[in-house]
């Protein structure tokens, strides 16, 4: 089973949102977090979805990237209120009906071992239980124009602008700053 350390981001508010951001940035510089098996088994880990995931190869790194794929094109159309497209439907479907990931009580309390087909199957379904359910309307993509993050916006009057304030929002806060400085001393300056 597999070790981790923690560098994953998890700031979207459900597991398959922090899923579908795992290709970062995918309008400029496209970074990809699954770039290797135990990249994509550290993901698994820290994300919560199992405690322990057998060593995932090559090929489950593609399937997972489908997947994931699939999930950001069907967030995107449900959140802008668009139809769903056949092939991402059929991608995410089809890894929900593979066997999850089962729990299993233990003396030390719940502990979840998966293969790494098991813990996308579990994401998977999570996708299917976001898509399908009441947090919908909630959906939002992040403000900075880099970051192509969808987060659940559950603040006092869906004022959220970024996914994060670590991640996002601290750097067009701290640009606007800047911004408004340099404008300021030009005028000073003019």
């Amino acid at each position: 089973m597999v070790t981790v350390n923690l560098d994953h981001v998890f700031v979207c508010g459900h597991p398959a949102l922090d899923f579908a951001a795992t290709l970062r940035a995918r309008r400029t510089l496209r970074f990809e977090m699954f770039a290797a098996p135990d990249r994509l088994d550290a993901w698994y880990v820290e994300s919560g979805i199992v405690d322990s995931v057998a060593p995932s190869r090559p090929s489950d790194v593609e399937r997972a990237r489908a997947v994931r794929e699939a999930v950001y094109e069907l967030i995107t159309a449900r959140r802008l209120g668009e139809a769903f497209g056949d092939r991402a439907l059929e991608a995410l479907n089809g890894a929900a009906r593979k066997p999850a990931a089962a729990p299993q009580l233990t003396r030390a309390g719940r502990r979840t071992d998966a293969t790494s087909q098991e813990a996308l199957s579990a994401v998977a379904r999570q996708a299917v239980e976001l898509l399908s359910g009441p947090d919908v309307p909630l959906l939002k993509e992040c403000g900075n124009p880099e970051c192509t993050r969808v987060y659940i916006d559950r603040s006092r009057g869906m004022r959220r602008h970024w996914c994060g304030m670590e991640s996002c929002g601290n750097k067009i806060k701290a640009a606007a700053y800047r911004a408004r400085k340099k404008s300021a001393l030009a005028t000073i300056d003019g």
